[in-house]
């Protein structure tokens, strides 16, 4: 009886936890939207670099404060380009703006995330679209909701009847990658029926937990750009791995997340 009543508190100290990373990723969704408007320009690449580095402090200033109050003892990562497993214990993985470049550009396709891992496995997720007021969150037991509303992946079952999504994981990629994510948009686009390409990872797996899309894969990759919408995708019922088809975690060198139906027939036609 004593287990279960602790696991009955856990889980509601984890369910009010969501609810408050919530409210700090939408207060920091705001600050992005006040500055989003006009395209900012830029000639070098320390140029640009300054720019995303403007925008990531402004949410940072806000989500670093309130989560650390939430989570005192919780580890911090805001690199977006971090990759591979954390130490043990609890720790927050932040995007304070996934899709930064695409925010410079007045391009609307861009969000707040934050993440809490609890030794190396993600617990919670709360993604916030500040341009159309959406906020998408996970629970692990829980399931995924968009708006308190629950998600459910596609139901689709033939690969030649689905929409598809990759990504760019990061600028510089060696061409070996490259070429590798080359080859396997070509295999996609005789194998599905349409292929999206964009940027960034989290707003496909966003559609692929609200069952718009069936599948999304990239290679290489970061936590911060997969792990919230594989907490999304799994408890909206959806299928994660690698590309073929292993059990993936964040030092995997692939991601696939699709829905049941077309999981085996997409790691078959990303394997050709």
């Amino acid at each position: 009886m004593s287990e279960m009543l602790q696991t009955a508190d856990v889980a509601t100290s984890d369910a009010d936890l969501l609810a408050q990373t919530a409210n700090a990723v939408r207060a920091a969704g705001s600050v992005l939207r006040e500055r989003f408007g006009d395209v900012v320009r830029y000639e070098t690449r320390e140029d640009l670099m300054r720019a995303l580095a403007v925008n990531d402090d402004a949410a940072l200033d806000i989500l670093r404060p309130t989560l650390t109050s939430l989570r005192p003892d919780a580890g911090w990562v805001e690199d977006e380009l971090d990759g591979g497993a954390l130490p043990s214990g609890e720790w927050w993985v932040v995007d304070p703006a996934e899709g930064n470049v695409n925010h410079l550009h007045a391009l609307p396709e861009w969000a707040v995330t934050a993440t809490l891992v609890r030794d190396n496995q993600p617990v919670l997720t709360a993604v916030y679209l500040p341009l159309t007021g959406e906020t998408y969150t996970a629970l692990v037991g829980a399931g995924a909701h968009l708006d308190g509303r629950p998600l459910h992946v596609s139901p689709t079952a033939d690969l030649g009847l689905g929409i598809v999504a990759t990504s760019q994981a990061r600028p510089d990629e060696d061409e070996e990658v490259v070429r590798r994510v080359g080859s396997s948009i070509t295999a996609m686009l005789f194998g599905a029926l349409v292929v999206r390409t964009s940027v960034p990872a989290t707003l496909h797996l966003l559609n692929v937990a609200a069952g718009r899309i069936d599948a999304f894969w990239q290679f290489a990759g970061a936590r911060a750009d997969l792990l919230p919408g594989a907490l999304l995708v799994t408890e909206a019922g959806g299928q994660i791995s690698d590309a073929q088809g292993r059990p993936w975690t964040p030092q995997s060198e692939s991601f696939l997340a699709a829905a049941p139906g077309i999981h085996a027939e997409a790691v078959a036609t990303l394997s050709r």
